[in-house]
């Protein structure tokens, strides 16, 4: 058994609260000083650098070269895990071609080791992608959520509890006029 250990936490690239401690051999991932088309590496690392170099430790559920899948230390519910590529950046357009292609695998591998144990195939899968929207850890990461009946979860919805709920007539002028405003 492992001894559990406990260090204070503020969010960002500071330690959380942890309930075990570092295995022994963590592992390390090669890949997080090789890609050559980073072009957003952070000056210091990140929790999920530290992470995924093996100095800081977590309940890691699956890895790659390109990715690594562990528990959230803050679950919003039972089964909460983390999909973070190896490659440090923190907005999605920032990730190499080659990172951005193999991190869905890693959702859905993850997906897969957490359907057996909450026998359910559905998911929220959610990305924070920059700090106001939402991102705590400046490092881009995908949120695997196991979903069941009655979990007491929420849909996207509950993010805007002000806006009118879905319904009615839609504004088809007013949708019109955003999307000729956006460049494709």
């Amino acid at each position: 058994m492992v001894n559990p250990i406990c260090c204070m936490a503020r969010l960002g690239s500071d330690i959380g609260t942890y309930s075990l401690a570092l295995p022994k051999n963590p592992r390390p991932t090669r890949r997080i000083d090789s890609l050559k088309e980073n072009r957003g590496t952070m000056a210091e690392p990140t929790l999920f650098t530290r992470i995924i170099r093996g100095e800081v430790p977590a309940h890691i559920i699956a890895r790659s070269e390109y990715w690594v899948a562990f528990l959230d230390i803050y679950p919003r519910r039972p089964g909460h895990t983390l999909v973070v590529p190896i490659e440090p950046v923190s907005h999605l357009r920032e990730l190499s071609a080659e990172s951005r292609r193999h991190l869905l695998d890693g959702v859905i591998e993850a997906q897969h080791i957490l359907s057996k144990r909450f026998e359910t195939d559905d998911f929220l899968v959610g990305i924070h992608d920059g700090s106001t929207a939402g991102q705590e850890v400046p490092h881009v990461h995908i949120h695997v959520i196991p979903r069941t009946l009655d979990d007491g979860g929420l849909t996207l919805l509950s993010c805007w509890p002000h806006a009118p709920a879905p319904g009615g007539t839609p504004d088809f002028e007013e949708l019109r006029k955003m999307a000729e405003s956006l460049e494709y």
